[in-house]
């Protein structure tokens, strides 16, 4: 099963390389990882997607929270969020063929960032499953580079967090006694 985890992390150099450490010994593929900077320059957002079972995930979610610099775990699964993936994609066209790779851009909701002789380089933004679309799409046309961000995500509307309680005020707290599911927003 996908899971789609944020984690709030202290902004300090090697935490990237423990998170994925800690993914890795486990023998678990991170799908997408990716990690930003927040509105408190002492924190970063880690968003990772992986597929794993319920009780598997249970345990990294855990383990991940055990990490010294890592301030909270939230799983998106059950709760209303947004997920976004960002693609740039060179796109093999020339001028004969080109109307029609502009028609299916805007039919996407795409830009065209770039033109050249001989191709079109395409912005796209939207979830996994809208970039996978517009890939196939695409193929006949020939992709000759595609680059993709990752996903980033962040729950719906006002939901109040752990997460967004403990870097409200700026400082840390954490509870190493907490259950994993106190990681988890309300249902």
């Amino acid at each position: 099963m996908r899971h789609v985890i944020s984690a709030l992390v202290m902004n300090e150099p090697g935490v990237l390389a423990r998170v994925a450490g800690m993914f890795s010994a486990r023998g678990f593929n991170i799908d997408s990882l990716v990690v930003g900077r927040t509105e408190n320059p002492t924190l970063s957002r880690m968003t990772i997607v992986v597929n794993a079972d319920d009780n598997t995930l249970d345990q990294v979610r855990k383990q991940l929270a055990k990490l010294v610099e890592v301030v909270d775990v939230h799983d998106f699964m059950g709760t209303a969020y947004i997920e976004r993936d960002l693609a740039l994609i060179t796109i093999g066209v020339g001028a004969d063929k080109r109307g029609n790779v502009i028609e299916l851009v805007n039919l996407f909701r795409a830009k065209v960032v770039d033109v050249g002789p001989e191709s079109l380089v395409v912005e796209l933004a939207g979830t996994e499953e809208k970039i996978e679309a517009f890939s196939e799409v695409m193929q006949p046309y020939g992709i000759t580079a595609l680059a993709r961000t990752g996903v980033i995500a962040m729950p719906r509307g006002r939901q109040s967090t752990k997460e967004s309680d403990a870097h409200a005020g700026g400082k840390r707290t954490r509870s190493f006694d907490a259950p994993a599911a106190a990681a988890l927003p309300p249902s």
